[in-house]
């Protein structure tokens, strides 16, 4: 059996230098302080966080935890991944193509004027939208020129400041807010709140979801047939989002790296699993709301098949093929976390 102790020790060594309490140090936690004013504020709830935790899996068996690997904590992007499975189930129950237009769908929503009306589902799944509008208050604009550590482009030019939008499917952009409309967009094709979608489909056949949370912002409500239902973010970045425990982080990335299949049943379509790892055509460092190493861009210590989840203060969630591993990290500060693939991939072989 292999030896993580090494890799172990260099997580617990590095924790992200965030507080621990959000409220106790405001202005060193998350990710909304560099966003142009009024934007840099929490807009949904946040909670406490614990301490470096994780999990690593071999061949489906759990080989090795630390930290407090149950505590459900929130993950920041990592629900962006998260999303990108509600729209395999969905396209599993006929309700997408994700080469149709959105609008064709979805009318009335924000695909509607000449230059969103050309969005597909892909084109959200893969960050090329270009989606232009306000999704609960929060402009795409926001979000212009932003860069994220795995992000090989040279910068573009100031976050926030408004560039010129490209055609649909021919830019790559990471940008939150239209993250935001696709959820909204999915909730919508559900007609039912996500979180209830996400446990349901995803995490109960698991045999996972306790003190699971997926939050929205305080203003971020709808009306569907009659019901008030709130659409929540694919992150955390202006707060709400998912609270998740690194267990089910990591019973998720099995589900992945088992192409769907859990316990003889086929919880997402297997062609669906294959084409969130085909790199974007634009992007070849990113598939569907999933980061790729097939250069070894990411980690040049991770094995080219490996694929990623990544949020936001040192959340990763890494899915070996090559190894049958998964690997989950939790609050391991970005700049140690090459030294923490270095160390796994060591004790791998």
């Amino acid at each position: 059996m292999p030896d993580f102790s090494q890799a172990i020790a260099h997580a617990q060594a590095h924790e992200v230098p965030w507080p621990r309490d959000p409220a106790s140090a405001p202005e060193r936690w998350g990710v909304h302080h560099v966003d142009p004013p009024p934007y840099n504020r929490l807009r949904g709830p946040v909670h406490p966080r614990g301490g470096v935790s994780g999990v690593i899996r071999i061949g489906g068996e759990e080989v090795a935890s630390w930290g407090t690997p149950d505590r459900a904590d929130l993950t920041y992007s990592v629900a962006k991944t998260y999303l990108a499975l509600l729209a395999g189930i969905a396209q599993a129950r006929g309700l997408l193509d994700p080469n149709e237009r959105i609008a064709q769908r979805l009318p009335g929503i924000g695909f509607d004027d000449a230059h969103n009306r050309e969005i597909t589902w892909a084109h959200m799944l893969e960050q090329t939208s270009e989606w232009q509008g306000t999704c609960f208050g929060m402009p795409d604009q926001v979000e212009h020129n932003r860069r994220v550590s795995h992000d090989p482009k040279p910068p573009q030019g100031v976050k926030g400041e408004a560039r010129v939008l490209q055609r649909p499917g021919t830019y790559w952009e990471y940008n939150d807010v239209r993250i935001n409309q696709l959820s909204l967009a999915l909730l919508h094709l559900f007609r039912r709140p996500l979180p209830q979608v996400f446990q349901e489909a995803v995490l109960q056949p698991l045999g996972g979801g306790q003190d699971f949370r997926w939050a929205g912002y305080d203003d971020a409500w709808v009306e569907i047939d009659g019901q008030r239902m709130q659409s929540v973010p694919g992150g955390t970045h202006w707060g709400g989002g998912v609270s998740i425990s690194a267990r089910d982080q990591a019973r998720i990335a099995q589900l992945l790296l088992d192409g769907g299949l859990h316990a003889g049943k086929q919880l997402l379509p297997r062609e669906w699993v294959a084409r969130m790892q085909q790199p974007c055509a634009i992007a070849p460092f990113y598939g569907w709301l999933t980061w790729l190493n097939a250069s070894g861009g990411m980690f040049k210590d991770a094995s080219r098949e490996s694929w990623f989840m990544v949020g936001a203060g040192g959340h990763y969630v890494w899915m070996d093929p090559a190894h049958d591993a998964v690997v989950v990290v939790r609050w391991l500060d970005p700049a140690h976390s090459a030294g923490f693939v270095r160390e796994v991939a060591r004790a791998l072989g």
